[in-house]
């Protein structure tokens, strides 16, 4: 095991560098990985949370600026959403005979019920579930959803998705947990 610990440094090392190297493409890579991970078909298939957690890590550790990379993840999350719900507004309930979502009809039944139970708030709670942020947004748009409440919905959580997946990997690894400790009152770091 510890013959392998060089070796990943090497690879952590090499990354944080390309990233401060290529910094400019590091906000639009995020958003569409955001996108991805929000817009209805491609979620189900692509591990996005597990990368944007660990972009969150690389922010930190190379010393890039968190802001930009946050506002690109909330934006793509927010487009990525709006596209599905726009989708299935304009397809109606066809949009749930497309390919992945036909052989796992499951996922919009638990997303039907779930926007039933709790209307706009599902919206809201739906993205930080993987199943539910797949298909909360397609059943906004199939029950004709007003625009104005979906997207404020859609807005707020992918503000707050976007803070949730990047801020513990970039305070982690930029040696900043005890300043927001101490921020919240929570701790005295030496």
């Amino acid at each position: 095991m510890s013959d392998s610990l060089p070796l990943v440094q090497a690879i952590v090392d090499g990354t944080i560098n390309f990233i401060r190297t290529h910094e400019a493409w590091f906000a639009p890579l995020v958003l569409v990985l955001a996108f991805g991970e929000s817009l209805a078909f491609i979620s189900l298939l692509l591990p996005a949370t597990v990368i944007l957690f660990a972009a969150g890590g690389l922010i930190g550790a190379s010393g890039i600026g968190f802001w930009p990379i946050w506002g690109a993840t909330a934006l793509g999350a927010f487009l990525g959403d709006w596209v599905s719900y726009g989708l299935a507004r304009h397809y109606r309930h066809s949009i749930s005979h497309v390919w992945l979502l036909s052989k796992r009809p499951e996922l919009m039944e638990k997303g039907h019920a779930f926007f039933e139970k709790y209307g706009a708030l599902a919206i809201f709670f739906g993205r930080f579930s993987g199943p539910l942020r797949a298909t909360v947004p397609l059943v906004a748009g199939m029950v004709n959803m007003g625009q104005i409440c979906f997207q404020i919905a859609n807005a707020a959580s992918a503000l707050v998705w976007a803070t949730g997946i990047l801020l513990p990997g970039y305070i982690g690894f930029a040696g900043k947990w005890c300043t927001w400790l101490e921020f919240f009152g929570l701790t005295a770091c030496q």
